[in-house]
């Protein structure tokens, strides 16, 4: 359960610990960056199977070698190169938190919609076949209602990937059941 802070008068979560990009090992992004302003907070899954037998700093580190080159994808489609990590954070399956793209340029995606204005969180796992971890959704929690409290978002400013794309399930049947829980818990701690 988050216990916010009182600051004057406003209500202040605590940050939840998060693996920075230099600690991860983050190379620079590559050219093109889009600055952008957050409006909203997207949610997204791995679409793949968790892996625990791989650190959050390995997988950040091969996450950015695959954005960073042209690559095909399994659906056989060809990803162009990214600047970087298309998502801003990354929660793994124990539930650690790692800083993916800069918060300030817009993210990627391999479908229709524009994420320019979207904090983009992603969460390992592929949620059609598996559930979402308790470390999972208790960093997710956290997560979204620290961003929420930190970019002035409303609870109802959290969407997820399909909400925005009829061109994908991202982020899972599994996660996507969780979504009224999140808005509620956000909504609860924030007060909107």
């Amino acid at each position: 359960m988050i216990v916010p802070l009182l600051t004057g008068l406003i209500l202040m979560p605590p940050e939840p610990p998060i693996v920075t990009r230099a600690e991860w090992g983050a190379k620079a992004h590559l050219a093109g960056a889009i600055p952008h302003t957050i409006t909203r907070l997207t949610i997204h899954h791995t679409g793949v199977l968790s892996n625990k037998s791989r650190s959050l700093e390995d997988k950040l580190r091969g996450l950015q070698l695959f954005s960073q080159r042209e690559d095909k994808l399994a659906n056989g489609k060809t990803k162009p190169v990214w600047i970087d990590v298309p998502y801003h954070y990354y929660i793994s399956i124990d539930g650690r938190i790692g800083e993916g793209r800069e918060w300030f340029f817009a993210g990627d995606t391999n479908t229709e919609y524009d994420p320019t204005g979207h904090l983009l969180i992603v969460v390992e796992g592929e949620f059609g076949q598996e559930q979402p971890t308790e470390a999972e959704l208790k960093s997710l929690t956290d997560l979204t209602t620290y961003c929420c409290w930190r970019w002035r978002l409303d609870s109802t400013k959290i969407e997820s990937h399909m909400d925005y794309s009829k061109q994908t399930d991202c982020p899972g049947k599994a996660l996507y059941a969780f979504l009224p829980t999140l808005r509620a818990q956000v909504k609860q701690v924030l007060g909107h």
